[in-house]
């Protein structure tokens, strides 16, 4: 067994909350055979005992990784989100001690758009009220307040992966697209701007949320913003809990001025299969409620599996962070075979390249290869020396004395 391999077999990868096997595949055909899979998500005293020996940790949206979760894991290297948001984790605290977080955006963009299609299909047919009064023994066989989506506008807010996809999708039933989004977008098909987020509500009898959550989106749809749509629109919210204030979302159903909705995610999920969903929203039989499944296909997670398990066993094999999302982006050649690759990790302040220079021509190695990139207060420097350089050498030492330091890795 080669030197490399015995080293992999001592790196901890912990999988929760059932990650897909096709994950656990990859890692173990790259070498990574010490990997723990759990099939949900833990409470807090329990992941602090499991992430206490990983190096690699990887979580779908139901665990958080607070700061003191964080510190618990002292080995920590690297955090995979098998998902699209990545808002569970503290990313300025995982940055800050080193840690890279990925993600996957764009493996179940497909599986969203497809729900969202199905629920405006459903809603513009009036299912949800005939649905509700069939299981209650009733036979509402009439055509009032269902009509065909064709020919009807569809308002996407929020045009990336998913918006776009919709709006494909959408388009080919017949629906006119329009869509709104803070950053200028080539428009799918047919699909027509709006000049503003009010100009779309105007004109949509179906709208649809696909923004991520930040700053700028959270209740981004209040009671002014709903009062703004049409007499008889409906309201899908597939994208983030926090950019709709639920109750204001009530009210203007229960008013009647809109006629239905859709909804999959919500400001408060419940944390475990034990914790019951509350909601301002339950009972009304003209709401499609969903737990957070848009993106909770098959394909959808097989897709995951492999994005993810991909980014972080690049990241531990030849330090490659294209993908993080709360750390500089450095896209790296495989390593050559004769050389020692070090990563080091700081806070981005002045002087740093220099002394990790000089800790390599005090000892008359040539670099043979360097790459910087700096973010968010964090500088990621990767060095080649041309020597293969065994451990013991007191390299690591001294770079980990560097004022600033955060982690110091080597791949040699």
């Amino acid at each position: 067994m080669s030197k490399l391999s015995l080293e992999k077999d001592k790196i901890k990868i912990v999988l929760l909350e059932g990650i897909h096997e096709n994950a656990v595949k990859m890692f173990r055909e790259a070498g990574y055979s010490n990997v723990d899979l759990y099939p949900a998500a833990l409470d807090a005293d329990e992941l602090k005992s499991v992430v206490s020996e990983a190096h690699f940790l990887g979580i779908r949206s139901r665990t958080k990784l607070t700061e003191e979760i964080i510190d618990a894991a002292p080995k920590l290297t690297s955090i995979g989100c098998f998902c699209i948001g990545t808002n569970q984790v503290d990313l300025t605290a995982a940055a800050m001690r080193g840690i890279p977080v990925f993600n996957a955006p764009y493996s179940n963009t497909r599986s969203v758009a497809e729900l969202v299609l199905g629920q405006i299909i459903m809603l513009m047919r009036g299912i949800p009220q005939r649905n509700a009064s069939a299981h209650a023994g009733g036979w509402l066989k009439n055509a009032k307040g269902s009509f065909e989506a064709r020919s009807k506008t569809l308002g996407i807010i929020g045009y990336g992966h998913i918006g776009s996809q919709l709006s494909v999708l959408a388009e080919s039933l017949g629906m006119n697209v329009i869509y709104y989004d803070v950053i200028n977008k080539l428009a799918m098909g047919n699909a027509t701007s709006c000049v503003s987020m009010d100009d779309l509500l105007a004109r949509a009898d179906v709208v649809s949320l696909h923004v991520p959550a930040t700053e700028q989106t959270k209740n981004m749809i209040t009671s002014v913003e709903l009062g703004k749509m049409k007499p008889g629109a409906h309201f899908i919210n597939a994208a983030r809990g926090n950019v709709v204030v639920i109750e204001d979302l009530a009210a203007a159903l229960e008013s009647g001025h809109l006629a239905g909705a859709a909804i999959d995610v919500f400001p408060v999920e419940p944390a475990g299969k034990g914790e019951q969903f509350e909601s301002p929203l339950r009972g009304m039989t003209n709401v499609i409620l969903t737990p957070h499944i848009g993106g909770s296909t098959q394909e959808a997670q097989e897709n995951i599996g492999v994005e993810v398990a991909d980014k972080l066993i690049t990241y531990s094999d030849n330090g490659s962070t294209l993908g993080a999302v709360n750390f500089p982006e450095v896209a790296l050649p495989v390593k050559n075979r004769k050389h020692t690759r070090f990563m080091h990790i700081h806070r981005n302040v002045p002087g740093v390249i220099s002394k990790i220079n000089d800790v390599f021509a005090t000892r008359g190695m040539n670099i043979s290869g360097q790459y910087l990139r700096s973010e968010g207060g964090v500088g990621y420097v990767v060095v080649e020396v041309d020597d293969e350089i065994k451990p013991g050498l007191g390299i690591r030492k001294e770079l980990e004395a560097i004022n600033g330091t955060l982690r110091v890795r080597f791949l040699f």
